[in-house]
Parts: structure tokens; sequence; C-alpha cells
């Protein structure tokens, strides 16, 4: 199949998805909706006119491109003009997870699955709100049970949403947590030295308290101080 032929149907598909859509997916679509034709769409073939679609897009003409993200494609806005949509949706558009949900968040992304229980002895609170949430904003999903544990308590993981919202396509691309800290540690760093009061220039110090001394008695001299009533009476009476 002509690869001029596929562009405008995967560009059509990706533009009408509301969520990322895979390459596999697109083929199959393809594949169903161009049965007439002799020839299949191959996966080689969907991943190079994606590629074409993407250089299209790349232009500075279009205020938007697509991106994989959430394990597929989707259409979405350039950076550039994030703050003018901004004004459109509000406060929605601007809105974004509470620490309490993201500590949560944070901790079944990287311990998944994982069930409540073992999330609030991390956490060491209750996390019954955070995990609700978080359903509810479907970022994350309920696996299962745990069926060695007593009870077979739910176990929670992450679900496509929240790759789609990190912009990620698997756990795998999270931060490590060691490079997590050491960011951290930079920025303590950073920030300690940027408060830090710089050292004054060594002629603009006072002088030590010696040499102040030493300089008030050069102007005051103690030894035999001659009064102004001395004067006068040496006057009166010259030897």
């Amino acid at each position: 199949m002509e690869l001029s032929a596929l562009l405008p149907h995967i560009e059509a598909l990706i533009f009408a998805s509301d969520k990322p859509i895979a390459e596999p997916e697109i083929e199959e679509y393809l594949n169903k909706a161009l049965a007439f034709m002799e020839d299949r769409a191959s996966s080689e073939q969907v991943a190079e006119a994606i590629n074409a679609i993407q250089e299209k897009y790349n232009s500075p003409f279009y205020p938007f491109e697509i991106i994989h993200s959430g394990g597929g494609w989707q259409f979405l806005t350039k950076k550039e003009y994030h703050s003018t949509i901004s004004q459109m949706f509000g406060d929605k558009f601007l809105k974004k997870l509470s620490v309490a949900a993201l500590e949560t968040l944070s901790i079944i992304a990287y311990e998944q699955p994982v069930t409540k229980s073992e999330i609030e002895l991390i956490r060491g609170v209750n996390c019954d709100y955070a995990v609700q949430k978080l359903l509810e904003k479907e970022l994350i999903v309920i696996a299962g049970r745990k069926e060695e544990a007593p009870g077979k308590p739910l176990i929670y993981t992450t679900s496509k949403s929240f790759m789609d919202y990190f912009g990620i396509n698997s756990s795998e691309e999270l931060p490590k947590i060691q490079e997590v800290l050491n960011q951290e540690i930079e920025e303590a760093t950073r920030l300690q030295l940027h408060n830090e009061v710089p050292a004054e220039k060594e002629e603009d110090q006072e002088p030590p308290n010696e040499l102040r001394e030493e300089e008030v008695e050069k102007k005051n001299p103690q030894d035999n101080p001659v009064t102004n009533e001395d004067e006068k009476s040496s006057d009166k009476n010259p030897e």
C-alpha cells in the first residue's frame, strides 16, 4: 500500500481518538477500513507514516503536534500556547494533585502492585481519601486482590491515564529514586550557597579591638594630660 494513501487515514485516526492510540490499533483499524484494497498495511508502513506526520507538524506553522505518551500517539498543542489555552479552561486547566495524592501516587508507581495498608505503612497516615481521588481521576486501577495476605486486600497499580498524565510510556521511564535524591541534594546546596552573605572585603572590615584602642590612645594620650586649668595657673604663676 502506498505511503501517501496511508498518511491521511492515520492522521485522521490520531486526531479523532480521545486517548493515546497505539500503532497496533492504527494498523488494525486501517486494514479493516481499507479491506477492499489488495495490499495490507504493515507495522513498518504505519511507523514510517507516523514519522512523516511528526515531521509535518514539527513545523512552526502548526500550533499542535503529535506526541507519543501513555503508550500511544495523540495530538497535543505545543507548549508555547499553553498559557493561551488556560484562559479558556480556567482553574480546571491548572488544577493540580494535592500533596497527599502525589505522595500516594508516587508510592503506588514505585511499589506496584501494592495494597492500601502497605501504602499507609510507608506514608504513616490514613490514605483512604487520596486513593479514592486517584481512582476517580483514573490515575490508578484496582488490579485484583493479594490472595496470600489476610483478608485478601485489594491491590493497586497505575493506569494508562497515569502514563498519559505524566507524558511517559511505561513505568521504566520513571526517574530513579537515587536520581531524585541527588537532584534534591544539589538544589539544597545551590540554595544554601545562594543565601550565604559574601564575606566583606578585608579593607572594609573593622580593625581589631587592639588597633582601635591604640588609635584612641594616640588621639587622647592619658600620660600627664594638660587641662585648661593647668594652663591658666601656669600663666598666673610663672616660674
